[in-house]
């Protein structure tokens, strides 16, 4: 079972930067659709097989339709330029760079185990529905806010552009005054 975990986070890592590198807008959510696969046998693995179907059902089921969907709507082409600046960079590697640390600084404290806890779907669902029902409802009007301004965004026509005789090549038309002087 730990080859399985290496394996799958190796997969999981490998597939996420594919995401974030990738042009090609379909490309990178099938990649998304790899990595959340492989999220899911690592939580397999670790014993936690309630988490590992939800991670396949709402994550790669669920969310990537509404990816998916979202693209569709907004009509991105699939080859649409990276557009991310240089700069935008340094805060998501700062944050790997922390992660990476942890993670070091949790392998190395391998001598001290964790306590696990099984945790079915009772719990999940008392949980959810209990304490939390508000955020669950929250998160999902957000969630259909995003979608309704998207398909508004989308909808809304393009602003016609201004042509410039001079850029067609065309030779522009003579001013009514200058035909008739000699």
């Amino acid at each position: 079972m730990t080859a399985l975990f290496y394996i799958a986070a190796a997969v999981a890592v490998l597939a996420t930067v594919l995401v974030i590198t990738r042009s090609n807008l379909v490309h990178a959510l099938l990649y998304l659709v790899v990595s959340l696969f492989a999220v899911a046998v690592v939580f397999f693995t670790l014993g936690a097989p309630f988490v590992a179907a939800l991670e396949v059902i709402v994550y790669a089921g669920a969310i990537m339709m509404l990816f998916v969907f979202a693209v569709m709507l907004l009509n991105v082409s699939a080859d649409s330029p990276l557009r991310v600046p240089t700069s935008a960079w340094i805060g998501p590697l700062v944050l790997v760079a922390v992660l990476l640390a942890e993670l070091i600084y949790g392998i190395g404290l391998s001598d001290h185990a964790l306590q696990a806890v099984e945790v079915g779907p009772q719990q999940v669902g008392d949980a959810l529905f209990g304490p939390y029902v508000l955020g669950v409802e929250l998160a999902s009007m957000l969630l259909l806010a995003a979608l309704i301004g998207a398909r508004h965004i989308a909808s809304q026509p393009e602003s016609p552009a201004i042509e410039d005789p001079r850029l067609s090549g065309e030779e522009p038309d003579a001013p009514a005054d200058a035909e008739g002087a000699t």
